[in-house]
């Protein structure tokens, strides 16, 4: 056993956490970063998220866009390359975060008392205690207790990245982001696609028209999707999984259970700490993401919040300018947009219809709808140039004070576009002002002259 005394111990090599650790770090703070494998490095983003999974839907639309029916090959060599690039990556973030006098410690922690932690690595143990403690641990796949989830061929959003096989068939369970995302990669690569949407109305956060679209363009795509389906059991079949729902079977290779992540807080010893959760296992937080335990901080999915790679980086902010700054910054009225990479991708921020119209009749306003189809956009070719003129635009804007409410583009280059609405927003930029922009031609931006100019 042997003792560390620190200024600042971050656990879970996250986005907000690795940001904090490297920049007090840098500012002389004695800092570490504990994290229970070196896999991880990074955070989920880098390693088994975000990066690798966009890599994926990359290479399956480069794929579908040739033509070549070797999809068993194509999506080996995007195995490669996504492993190859997580790597790199990987070992960046070692290096940064040494190079910023963060000690990276190996190894599962557990809260023994205040701003206590003890690091289990094999036979060895380690007691860090620090002015500050950052958890920073993220979110695991819900893994629903359904007879047979546990067999081989049932995989999660992690195991699929690296399916030991090609996929003749897949079922996915689960109509979320994350079970569209991998539905719309496998789908490109060839696979015959099957989604089991739990849900009784597709995409139901979103306006009907938007859900609509999406989910033509997916059975387009040749995926096969079933609503209202309550997966009910998996049974191994040959060389093969059975799919048990309310509506009868679905005959697949494999199985992806895509029906959200959970916090990972499980086994950190947060009650030894005085640290609250909620039923789900969430930290509890105030809006400077101060736990219920002084000194010690939530930052990032672990809060139960959003689950964003970018509202992690946020958090960090808060965290920062509440323990080493004045204190203002906080996450209430944090407007921030959202992106599924279907194909092609679907962005959102703000209000829907529904709610914009309630909101507008409640102050007496009027509720102005500005939407298209991107293929009718005549001034938009962007689109039509890279051959995927598919999708809708859609802004909500009160006729009153000129005002966005809410956006939906579901088209090419959505991720970028949602950005530009969201700082207008978070501004007060006029809608009429956004339409009114000279933009580069041809680009996508100019959907904003085409809705709003």
């Amino acid at each position: 056993m042997s003792t560390l005394d620190l200024d600042v111990v971050i656990l879970g090599f996250g986005k907000a956490g690795k940001t904090i650790a490297m920049k007090r770090g840098q500012a002389g703070d004695r800092v570490a970063i504990v994290e229970q494998s070196p896999q991880m490095y990074g955070g989920t983003c880098i390693n088994i998220g975000c990066v690798p999974t966009k890599t994926l839907l990359t290479d399956a639309h480069r794929h579908h866009r040739t033509g070549d029916a070797n999809h068993a090959t194509a999506l080996k060599e995007a195995q490669r390359r996504r492993d190859g690039l997580t790597a790199k990556l990987n070992e960046a973030n070692k290096r940064l975060a040494e190079g910023s006098n963060v000690m990276l410690i190996d190894g599962r922690a557990a809260f023994t008392g205040e701003r206590t932690v003890e690091v289990t690595g094999g036979e060895e143990r380690l007691t860090i205690t620090a002015e500050t403690v950052v958890i920073n641990t993220g979110a695991v796949p819900v893994r629903p207790g359904i007879l047979g989830i546990d067999l081989d061929r049932v995989l999660d959003s992690t195991q699929v990245q690296r399916v030991p096989e090609y996929p003749r068939r897949l079922a996915v369970v689960g109509g979320g982001p994350i079970g569209l995302e991998f539905a719309t990669m496998f789908a490109q690569f060839g696979t015959q696609v099957t989604v089991l949407d739990g849900a009784s109305t597709f995409l139901g956060r979103y306006d009907r028209d938007i859900a609509q679209a999406v989910r033509g363009d997916l059975e387009a795509q040749g995926i096969e999707i079933i609503s209202g389906a309550r997966v009910e059991e998996f049974r191994a079949e040959g060389e093969g999984v059975v799919v048990r729902h309310s509506g009868g079977e679905v005959e697949a290779d494999y199985a992806l259970v895509a029906i959200g992540r959970r916090p990972a807080t499980e086994g950190l010893g947060l009650d030894k700490a005085g640290v609250a959760t909620t039923e789900r296992g969430a930290i509890e937080v105030d809006e400077h993401l101060r736990t219920s335990a002084p000194g010690v901080y939530a930052a990032g999915d672990v809060t139960g919040g959003p689950q964003f790679t970018y509202i992690s980086y946020d958090d960090h902010r808060v965290i920062l300018d509440d323990r080493w700054g004045d204190g203002e910054r906080t996450t209430e009225g944090r407007i921030f947009p959202t992106t599924t990479f279907v194909q092609p991708p679907l962005a959102q921020i703000g209000m829907g219809e529904d709610e914009a119209r309630e909101d507008t009749q409640r102050r007496g306003h009027t509720l102005e709808i500005k939407a298209q189809d991107v293929a009718d956009m005549a001034i938009v070719p962007r689109p039509k140039i890279l051959e995927q003129p598919q999708g809708r635009a859609k802004f909500l804007v009160d006729k009153e004070d000129d005002r966005i409410l809410g956006a939906t583009l579901y088209c090419v280059d959505s991720q970028e576009l949602i950005n530009t609405v969201a700082v207008a927003m978070r501004h007060g930029v006029a809608a009429s002002e956004l339409g009114a922009g000279i933009y580069t031609h041809p680009s996508s931006s100019e959907v904003f002259n085409a809705l709003l100019g």
